[in-house]
């Protein structure tokens, strides 16, 4: 059945869903475009813990794309519940202006940091209280280039599941847990479970290019955009390193800054892994 009218009440819960308090109340969140969803059923096909699809929104009228079309058919199929709007109702859910026609709306991953262990997740980053969220979705798609294991944000932190965060990762949200936890509770989870903790500075004496070896299970620990780590949290580190400055910026964007980090890191382990083979 077409639904053809804005005020239909699955149309209402699906724009709730760019909200803040409806994506938490609900715990669901949008994936948008093809794209995206197409990312989100492979990753659930898969019986990855961390993407539980509900259900899929269309428009016959605006989905040009032979593998979208498919990819309703298929869902159908498996029992996916999917819904078909009209042109400009569907117009109304998405977020983005010429939207492509489908968008999904899932389940988010509740998991927390007791079920992190070192042997599955023997790389992570943690982020303090990031405020953009494209920049967690950015973030994640270098955790999921590099092949590092999942992000843990940590006290007041910017919603992963906000739309721009979703875009930004590039499908590596349903592939990799994202845990929120308090600082206090990190600290005493790395220490039990014996995690080396590198944070970054703009004050630390070592520049990141010569750490010789990152010893795993790691995390690579970035301060706040605003203010970076404190004493008490650069306090967990086992290494404080630096990125060197030579103009006028007092610091780079986080995302840029984490990514730098990430691939070093990369360079160094896979380094050390092909010399103990």
């Amino acid at each position: 059945m077409l639904i053809t009218s804005r005020s239909n009440s699955l149309a209402r819960q699906v724009r709730g869903l760019r909200h803040p308090k409806e994506r938490h109340s609900s715990g669901l969140f949008l994936i948008e475009g093809i794209r995206h969803v197409g990312e989100a059923v492979e990753a659930a096909k898969t019986g990855l813990k961390y993407i539980q699809l509900e259900f899929i929104c269309y428009s016959p009228g605006l989905l040009t794309s032979e593998f979208a079309n498919q990819l309703i058919q298929d869902q159908i199929a498996l029992g996916t519940p999917c819904h078909s709007f009209s042109n400009e109702v569907f117009a109304s859910l998405a977020d983005k202006e010429n939207p492509q026609g489908i968008l999904a709306v899932a389940r988010q991953n509740k998991a927390d940091l007791s079920t992190i262990q070192p042997g599955d997740f023997p790389w992570l980053v943690a982020l303090v209280a990031p405020q953009d969220p494209g920049n967690i979705g950015t973030i994640l798609r270098t955790i999921d280039a590099v092949g590092a294991s999942g992000l843990l944000l940590l006290d007041n932190s910017a919603d992963p599941y906000h739309l721009s965060s979703v875009r930004a990762s590039m499908g590596a949200l349903f592939w990799h847990p994202v845990i929120r936890a308090s600082f206090d509770e990190f600290a005493v989870w790395v220490k039990s479970h014996r995690y080396s903790v590198y944070g970054t500075s703009a004050h630390a004496s070592m520049d990141y290019r010569l750490v010789n070896h990152y010893f795993r299970p790691l995390v690579l620990l970035m301060g706040s955009e605003k203010e970076g780590l404190s004493a008490g949290q650069a306090a967990v580190c086992q290494q404080m390193i630096r990125l060197p400055m030579q103009g006028r910026a007092s610091s780079l964007n986080l995302a840029v800054a984490t990514g730098i980090m990430l691939y070093e890191i990369y360079k160094k382990v896979t380094a050390f892994d092909k010399m103990s083979s």
